[in-house]
């Protein structure tokens, strides 16, 4: 306030200072959503943009050979072999005890081993006789569509809990028509084999052309349009602002192939293009800063599967809609090679295996599309690592066909991968960290409610020459306590399986209020700092427990502040790793995985050491780290409410 205002001039300020608070408010609130699509265009102008009758389609008529035989290229003899090794398949059933397993064991592969068999079985034979064109494959191709069509639900069991109806037995109900991750993809792949083959299919029976257009309409059309999904974001549930994840630009990137396929009425299609627009502009929204918190096995099934919607989507309307442009868009797409280690391994943080290949046809698709040159070198350097990747997906006839085109381009690009100096993803709380000699560090803050969350606010891993060392395990197979009540009884999900301290005796909480508070990262000093007090439940009596990890030329140091309101048992800090490790030198751990060689110091005053061998009894963590990794546990010998603990790992010469 001024000297010399009256009660006036209070009054109008007051008024000024409360509209502008109003304003802010509200444009705070509407920026906050990006809504890159649906602010863009309004549906009568999409509707006028319509490439309509699949002459957005840029790919062959089945008849032309040479032109597929340009495309496929030296690839085309794979794809022929990949479906001759389907001509004598025996389409399976999937029988009604298939689907009540999960409910009654909570095993989700009898019912997913012969329903995915199958569908990689009619992807190989549709994409042999696009590669062949003689006719050899069809008539396999007419009985696994017959054999689809069939089927009661495309929906896997596991997936039944999408049902707005309280499901007890995750059992297919042919009354309702639920659209699901793997529903979606068998209707874009149905789709795919009619749009190419619906004559020659009309020359055996043109009720089989028929038929896949009843279905794809049935389970897909029309429920899309008419009924509400929690994936999609939309109202009713973007009232209670809906937690959305890969599921949601996976299904909308499969629906739209639908409608862009067998929909020709203009006005239907555009509504239904322009309903998936507000729901993508959900997940993209959704995204914080580009970061993909469902781990980096995730990616191509979350913003990948956003870069197979936005480019049919350009396609549609001959790239009159398009938001490749915009920053927010590459942040997401460069997460794959910014979360890559190399060799091979990536920082898997959420439910990902630490190992991944990832498709180089595909990615240097992205990586084009964002004009992302680091992407597309990247990609070229996954190709020259792993010269036998192949631009078939099973299952995927988009995603073939689009790697397809860029083949030859993939192939005449310079092979590059160096690890970023840093990645920051100050909303995420993401940190990555590398230096010369050849170190890598990977640290979060976040919150214990993210998208396949695990329990590790304020965990790391590190790396020596692309080697990990201290690790995270990672997921095993699905199950139905995976994703159910139970998700925290299973080790992995546990923080005290992460490297992360257990307080006071006390372990972190799943949930949003459990989170990291004052997260910071500073490059100049490679230090990347979270208080973590707030992951623990009130039980810890912990009020502060400050986390710095500080990369080092030649190694990593973890500083722990704490401080305690009461202190009721040791504390301990665990460390997950894996190889051959060595605890009988007081104060010294030396750890050696292949080549590489760390030791770790502690103050063997403040700690005493204990090595615990997990035996991995699955094959999804046995294939990735062998047979055995170990918990170390540093257990301190006096309780004190306050203190500091230092360790310093060093890579050793």
């Amino acid at each position: 306030m001024f000297l010399g205002e009256n009660t006036k001039d209070k009054s109008m300020n007051t008024s000024l200072i409360l509209l502008f608070l109003i304003f802010f408010s509200i444009h705070y609130s509407i920026s906050a959503q990006r809504n890159f699509l649906t602010t863009s265009y309004a549906l009568e102008e999409l509707k006028e943009m319509l490439v309509m009758n699949q002459k957005w389609v840029n790919y062959p008529d089945y008849s032309n050979r040479k032109a597929w035989d340009s495309l496929f290229g030296n690839q085309k003899q794979i794809l022929i072999e990949n479906g001759e090794a389907y001509l004598d398949y025996k389409w399976q059933v999937v029988k009604a005890t298939d689907y009540l397993d999960y409910t009654r064991t909570g095993n989700r592969e009898t019912m997913q081993v012969p329903y995915f068999e199958n569908q990689d079985a009619i992807g190989a034979l549709i994409l042999a006789e696009l590669a062949e064109g003689k006719g050899r494959f069809l008539d396999k191709i007419i009985d696994g569509v017959f054999m689809n069509c069939e089927m009661t639900s495309w929906v896997l069991s596991a997936h039944f809990r999408l049902s707005p109806k309280e499901v007890k037995n995750h059992f297919p109900d042919r009354n309702e028509n639920l659209i699901g991750l793997y529903s979606s993809q068998t209707g874009a792949m149905l789709s795919w084999a009619y749009y190419f083959l619906n004559k020659e299919f009309d020359k055996v029976n043109p009720l089989i052309s028929e038929r896949i257009q009843y279905e794809v309409k049935k389970r897909i059309l029309e429920p899309y349009m008419n009924m509400n999904y929690w994936w999609t974001a939309l109202p009713p549930y973007a009232k209670n602002k809906p937690k959305v994840n890969n599921w949601n630009p996976w299904c909308n990137a499969n629906v739209l192939q639908c409608f862009m396929l067998m929909e020709n009425d203009k006005d239907k299609l555009a509504q239904a293009v322009y309903r998936s627009m507000q729901s993508i502009d959900m997940f993209i929204n959704e995204d914080k800063d580009g970061a993909c918190d469902e781990g980096p096995g995730y990616w191509g099934v979350a913003a990948g599967k956003m870069f197979d919607y936005l480019d049919l989507l350009e396609k549609l309307t001959s790239v009159k809609v398009s938001i490749f442009d915009k920053p927010e868009i590459k942040a997401m797409a460069e997460y794959v090679y910014r979360a890559n280690v190399g060799k091979g391994w990536v920082v898997n943080f959420s439910d990902a295996s630490a190992k991944a290949k990832g498709n180089p046809y595909f990615i240097y698709a992205f990586g084009k599309a964002v004009a992302s040159q680091d992407m597309m070198n990247f990609a070229a350097y996954l190709k020259n690592e792993n010269p036998e990747s192949m631009i078939a997906y099973k299952r995927d006839i988009n995603r073939t066909l689009k790697n397809a085109t860029i083949s030859k381009a993939l192939e005449n690009t310079t092979p590059v991968f160096k690890t970023p100096e840093y990645s920051w993803y100050p909303k995420t709380e993401y940190c990555f960290m590398t230096n010369k000699e050849g170190l890598f560090l990977a640290a979060k803050g976040g919150y214990n409610q993210e998208n396949h969350n695990h329990n590790d606010v304020g965990a790391f891993m590190f790396y020596a020459n692309a080697t990990p060392i201290f690790i995270d395990t990672g997921v095993g197979s699905y199950t139905a306590k995976t994703f159910g009540p139970e998700r925290y009884t299973i080790w992995t999900m546990q923080s005290n399986y992460h490297n992360v301290p257990l307080i006071n005796g006390v372990a972190q909480r799943p949930g949003a209020k459990f989170k990291a508070t004052n997260t910071s990262f500073n490059k100049n000093k490679k230090t990347f700092t979270a208080d973590i007090s707030k992951a623990y439940p009130e039980n810890a009596e912990v009020t502060s427990w400050i986390r710095t990890y500080q990369l080092q030329k030649n190694g990593l140091s973890i500083k722990d502040q704490f401080s305690l309101s009461e202190t009721k048992a040791p504390n301990q800090l665990n460390f997950m790793t894996w190889g051959d490790v060595d605890i009988n030198t007081p104060g010294k751990v030396m750890i050696q995985v292949d080549k590489e060689k760390v030791e770790l110091f502690y103050n063997k005053q403040e700690f005493s050491v204990a090595l615990k061998p997990i035996e991995l009894n699955e094959k999804k963590l046995s294939n990735v780290w062998g047979k055995t990794i170990y918990r170390l546990s540093f257990t301190a010998k006096s309780l004190q409410k306050e203190g500091e603990y230092t360790f310093q790992i060093k890579k050793k010469k």
